[in-house]
């Protein structure tokens, strides 16, 4: 991973650096106190700042150099093999995120969870553990959030003490600071997958069946509005990818994120992020500004990586007035709910529209809902795919096409489960078949189930 961030802080600065454990280098004390007096004397002997304005691997051989000539001055009595790595964390330092710099080179960590100076968390395989790394001391840590935030023109501060940002490879970066973080600063990285994951790959996973990844591929590629629903973790954004990948290379795409992190493979596309406000409150840009600035960018299709606000109602009349095939996400835990917060969502636009009729133009907007789930044994799985019938009343119908049947946990802890389809023929068939992409009858009346054990 090519890092080219800006050293904070001046040579005053306390030395910044982890303790790391085995998986880190394994380091003894008297390893760790060299490299804490080797790291005093670089910042004398260095300018630092200037580092910013040298590529990423002239930097790191400047800074190694000064390094092995401060070490070998020393005369210390460490073999090569240590002499290495006491360098090589001190590029880290100097240049890189110090101690999350091992984790994110390692290909099984999703999910990077630091809480002040106590050792940091990763998430591998949906499982929560606890490594041997941590930062030295909550000065430590700010500083490398510093470095996250400000390299992509974004600040935090006791006036703003909360932001979202992203590293260079893309990863989903939220940083809360005190007085918020009443125990020292707090980071959190999402992963981003190096390698795309395709539907075969689901498929291979356990995370949907292969005949509902085919019917989801027909589902866009007809042009119907989506909406992937699920919790924290879930998968939306993985399987936002996914879909996306369906959508042809001849079309237009205009995607919105708070933090960019969708990888699309199509030739035509364009990315939109929002922007935060400046330090005398002004210049923000919502994601709502965004949507509506995207209908006068003749888009054949707009995802949003996340409605969370008043964009939910300009995202809406973006599906009825002739962008089919939208795609977004939401927070919610069935499909149902999902429905319920885009209503609510829409409430905070400040538009007084009465519920029947707002209902009415969700019902008419989105076309199917995918529910995703991350369970007990730490697999991501669809759960449940609905379609959004219509209106009867106040109340928006729904109904279920395919579901994932869980039968229960064998002895390695394992969900065990089927994928089924219900029976019941979606009204958007007829849709699929005059466009040519009829899946069969017998999809949805029985030759969708999968099972995994």
């Amino acid at each position: 991973m090519e890092l080219r961030d800006r050293m904070t802080g001046d040579g005053d600065e306390r030395p910044s650096w982890g303790r790391r454990g085995m998986a880190g280098g394994g380091l003894s004390q008297a390893e760790q106190e060299c490299k804490q007096r080797i790291f005093r004397q670089l910042v004398k002997v260095m300018d630092l700042t200037l580092l910013s304005t040298l590529d990423e691997r002239e930097a790191r051989q400047q800074v190694q150099q000064v390094c092995e000539s401060l070490i070998n001055r020393e005369t210390l009595p460490f073999n090569a093999s240590v002499r290495q790595r006491i360098v090589a964390e001190l590029q880290d330092e100097v240049l890189g995120l110090g101690p999350l710099e091992t984790l994110l080179a390692d290909k099984t960590v999703s999910d990077i969870l630091v809480n002040g100076t106590t050792p940091i968390y990763v998430e591998r395989r949906g499982k929560l553990e606890q490594t041997a790394l941590r930062f030295d001391s909550d000065q430590h840590l700010m500083t490398i959030i510093d470095r996250i935030v400000s390299g992509v023109g974004r600040r935090i501060d006791e006036s703003s003490p909360m932001v979202d940002a992203r590293l260079k490879d893309g990863s989903r970066v939220n940083a809360v600071i005190p007085p918020l973080a009443i125990d020292g600063p707090m980071l959190s990285i999402r992963r981003f997958a190096v390698d795309r994951l395709s539907a075969e790959d689901l498929v291979e996973y356990g995370s949907i069946s292969a005949v509902t990844a085919q019917l989801l591929e027909k589902v866009v590629k007809a042009r119907l509005n989506v909406l992937v629903s699920g919790g924290t973790g879930a998968g939306k954004t993985t399987l936002l990818n996914v879909l996306s990948g369906f959508i042809p290379h001849d079309e237009r795409i205009v995607t919105i994120e708070d933090s960019a992190e969708l990888q699309l493979q199509q030739p035509h596309v364009g990315r939109l992020e929002t922007r935060p406000p400046n330090i005398e409150g002004k210049g923000e840009v919502s994601q709502r500004d965004l949507v509506r600035n995207s209908l006068r960018m003749r888009p054949d299709r707009i995802i949003v990586g996340e409605v969370r606000g008043g964009e939910a109602f300009d995202m809406l009349q973006a599906m009825n007035t002739g962008h089919d095939g939208s795609l977004t996400t939401i927070h919610a835990n069935t499909p149902r709910d999902a429905l319920t917060r885009v209503e609510n969502m829409v409430a905070m636009s400040g538009y007084q529209i009465p519920p029947q009729a707002l209902r009415a133009q969700i019902a008419s907007a989105i076309d199917v809902v995918v529910q995703v789930e991350r369970q007990e044994d730490g697999v991501r799985r669809l759960v449940s795919v609905q379609e959004v019938n219509g209106q009867e009343g106040e109340i928006i119908t729904m109904s279920e096409i395919f579901r994932f049947e869980r039968e229960g946990v064998n002895e390695e802890g394992r969900v065990i489960g089927c994928y089924v389809a219900t029976g019941v023929v979606p009204g958007f068939y007829d849709h699929l078949k005059r466009r040519g992409l009829d899946p069969g009858l017998e999809v949805f009346q029985g030759g969708g189930q999968r099972p995994w054990n």
